[in-house]
């Protein structure tokens, strides 16, 4: 006795019901909000480069752009400064550090909040494949989005640290709380995950 053909994927398709057709497919209503974040990395490029025209101008001597680059990294607002010094370098890399980090958590959130929620992309075989595609699931990327914010953060305590003495210590305070709000929420994120992936096993 031959088994008999397993359904395809239109048979399967046609078989659902109206109301559970809708519903999947309003996952579609998604597309817009990533094309939204499409839109706001465009924003990033567009900062880091504005940022970095304005580090190496200042190191020729700019002083237009040196005032940009203080104002935009915080740095003694009551000072006049004539010329780069190694903590406005040290504050304006971190600014750029920071930009990337955060455009990378948003090609995170893209491409693998639209391969979770949205469809498939159909990457398999392709060279420039994020290695981390692979295995993504709703979980994987809760954990890996906890993990970039930790670093998002680090830099900005980083920041906080080099700049110091512009800063209230009410503000250190808050700053250095909320770091650690992160890496325990993170932590906590990771070890809910490892507990519903590899939880004990039940004996029969």
């Amino acid at each position: 006795m031959t088994d008999s053909p397993k359904p395809t994927a239109d048979t399967a398709r046609k078989r659902m019901h109206p109301l559970a057709h809708l519903m999947f497919g309003s996952r579609w209503l998604q597309l817009p909000l990533y094309i939204g974040l499409i839109l706001a990395q465009a924003v990033y490029v567009f900062q880091f480069w504005t940022e970095l025209v304005h580090l190496v101008e200042a190191a020729f001597g700019n002083q237009e752009a040196l005032k940009l680059l203080v104002s935009s990294v915080g740095y003694e607002p009551g000072v006049t400064v004539t010329k780069l010094n190694e903590t406005i370098i040290m504050l304006a890399v971190l600014a750029l550090i920071d930009v990337v980090m955060i455009s990378n958590l948003l090609i995170m959130v893209i491409i693998g909040g639209y391969e979770t929620f949205v469809s498939r992309l159909h990457l398999e075989g392709h060279p420039d494949q994020p290695e981390w595609l692979d295995h993504v699931n709703a979980s994987v990327l809760k954990v890996k989005l906890a993990t970039a914010i930790i670093g998002i953060s680090s830099i900005h305590l980083l920041k906080t640290f080099i700049n110091v003495e512009n800063l209230q210590e009410k503000t250190l305070i808050w700053q250095t709380a909320i770091h650690l709000a992160f890496l325990l929420s993170a932590l906590a994120i990771a070890y809910t995950d490892k507990l519903l992936s590899h939880g004990p096993s039940e004996k029969h």
